[in-house]
Order: structure tokens, then sequence, then C-alpha cells
């Protein structure tokens, strides 16, 4: 965790190192014509996406950022962490939606409990039952 208590869960830096390499490889043909010039978009906004996208955990919640946004989900929402088929983490809400944690593996599932402040394998109280 970091200084701030956070912990920050982001996608492989070799994604934004490739978006960088494309950036370049696509400037000579990009600036050949004018009309071409939009193809510079596609490797800027693959490394604008890898360089913000992740799953920030503290004690108050988890906060899903993508390229152009972000979603604050407090703890006493998730109902259930999980893992999907492809090994990502997903969070099953209290109004039965889901939201997959972008950059969060299952190997990752329990340093994600241990952002909440709660030990793992201890059951959090619900709002219906009081706590000790």
């Amino acid at each position: 965790m970091g200084k701030t208590g956070t912990l920050r869960f982001r996608h492989s830096q070799a994604i934004w190192v490739a978006a960088v390499i494309a950036f370049l490889g696509t400037l000579p043909l990009a600036t050949s014509r004018w009309y071409l010039l939009p193809l510079l978009l596609v490797p800027a906004a693959v490394g604008g996406w890898a360089w913000r996208a992740g799953t920030d955990a503290d004690r108050a919640g988890v906060r899903i950022r993508a390229l152009l946004g972000e979603r604050r989900i407090a703890w006493s929402e998730i109902v259930e962490l999980a893992s999907d088929p492809r090994g990502q983490a997903v969070v099953r809400l209290r109004d039965g939606r889901t939201a997959v944690l972008p950059a969060v593996r299952a190997a990752d599932l329990p340093g994600l409990v241990a952002a909440s402040g709660q030990p793992l394998g201890e059951p959090r109280p619900t709002p219906d039952q009081p706590g000790d």
C-alpha cells in the first residue's frame, strides 16, 4: 500500500511502452498527409488508458478508473469478491449487479481484502445485523 493507505492495481507498463512505440511508428505515416493525422489518436488513446485505468482500494471502498471516468464503490455495497473464468476479479453488489475490477487478478484478491481493513475470512457485519 502507498503512503495514503491506498492499494493501487494497474495494468502492465509494457502496454504503455508499446503505445509509445506505436505512436512513434505511426508518426511518419500520419504526417505524410493531413487526413492521416487521426491515426495518431489510436496509440495515444491506448497509452492514456494504460496510464490511467485500474483499481484503487482503501478502507472506504474501491475506485474503478477508466480512460475517461471513474466509479467509487463503498465496501458496504460489495457482497462478494470473486474471479471470472479468465482470472479477472469481479465484485457482486447489493443490488445484484456485477463490476469488473480492472487490473486486479484472482491472485490479488487477498491483498484487496486486506486493503479494506478487515481480516481475510471474517464475515463483515451487514446493516441488518448489528456488529460487536
